[in-house]
């Protein structure tokens, strides 16, 4: 694991947790398990606390983990450190995945307010023209497609970000429908939105928020074809992947002034400088920062060690990932 691992994710409070629930081995952040301390670390373990960057739990590494009964993952995809070889062990893993999904749907439930209501171009505008007038609500009044009230969000991804951005957006107000070929009509109407097939959203939504995981059939789901299905003026949102979106299209689509965007994900990330997308007025760019930030990390690692705290009451797992969930989940 990174060096960062204690200082962002573990204060006093979650050492002290640990500590009254297992004999720590180390409270280093192993960065690879090659090194004498870390290769120590490792055969010794029971569970593994892990986040971004740790080392991928190969055959070779597992051979040399003969006491490896769980991985608590602090973050939320599980792919980084997980191979055929670790589930062949059976070893335990659990995800923080539902503990990331709350900065993010609340992230992308701020986005979807202020882009509705055009804040960061009318932002640069009333800079622009300081002292010229044109302040306050004037500015709004002839532009219909600005504003909350009645729009129509569409949701591509009942993820578990997904979930929470609808739950949000229907406490208030917003007319949701969702995009998911895993739910079904009667699934979609409990969390209180409209299943659509994905053209039918793309056509009938101010805004669109993505939320699908990275597949290899998630791979440019958004292209040039639905894109050009948006209506005018139409936002779209993505705090998921660059991977959903082929981003030359929408590049295409963002230069000639018909849609709108915030990408917080890229593709590639970051973007090249010299990309156009950095200038457009109609495009907001924020680098990757929808999911856990500064003390947000701690919500994350508080799920992963209560994770370890049920595993050693011999309590069953609040969200284990296993290998049949693989071909549906990032």
């Amino acid at each position: 694991m990174r060096a960062e691992l204690p200082r962002g994710f573990l204060g006093p409070a979650e050492w002290e947790r640990l500590d009254a629930v297992a004999g720590i081995a180390s409270r280093e952040a192993f960065a690879d398990f090659e090194s004498p301390d870390g290769a120590a670390a490792l055969a010794e373990a029971e569970i593994l606390l892990a986040a971004w960057g740790a080392p991928a739990l190969t055959a070779e590494r597992l051979a040399r983990a003969p006491n490896l009964r769980m991985v608590a993952y602090t973050a939320a995809s599980i792919r980084a450190v997980t191979t055929p070889a670790f589930w062949e062990r059976g070893i335990l893993i659990t995800s923080a995945v539902s503990a990331m999904a709350v900065p993010v749907a609340e992230f992308t439930f701020a986005a979807i307010i202020m882009c509705g209501k055009d804040v960061f171009r009318l932002r640069d505008a009333h800079r622009r023209a300081r002292g010229q007038g044109g302040f306050g609500t004037r500015i709004g009044l002839d532009a219909p497609h600005l504003g909350n009230y009645r729009r129509r969000v569409g949701i591509v991804g009942a993820s578990r970000t997904g979930r929470l951005v609808i739950d949000l957006l229907v406490h208030a107000g917003f007319q949701v429908c969702v995009y998911d070929p895993f739910i079904d009509a009667a699934e979609a109407q409990a969390l209180g939105a409209e299943k659509m097939e994905l053209d039918d959203l793309l056509a009938s939504s101010d805004t669109v928020s993505l939320h699908a995981p990275i597949l290899p059939e998630t791979r440019h789901m958004i292209g040039a074809a639905e894109l050009a299905r948006m209506p005018d003026n139409a936002i779209l949102i993505n705090t998921a992947r660059g991977w959903l979106v082929d981003h030359a299209a929408l590049e295409r689509e963002l230069v000639s002034g018909r849609l709108s965007a915030l990408i917080d994900t890229p593709d590639p990330e970051p973007l090249p400088p010299e990309s156009t997308l950095y200038d457009l007025p109609n495009v907001v760019l924020t680098p990757h920062i929808a999911g856990a930030q500064g003390n947000e990390l701690r919500r994350l690692s508080d799920l992963a060690i209560t994770e370890i705290e049920r595993y050693v009451a011999g309590l069953p797992p609040l969200h284990p990932v296993t290998a049949a969930e693989l071909d549906r989940i990032a």
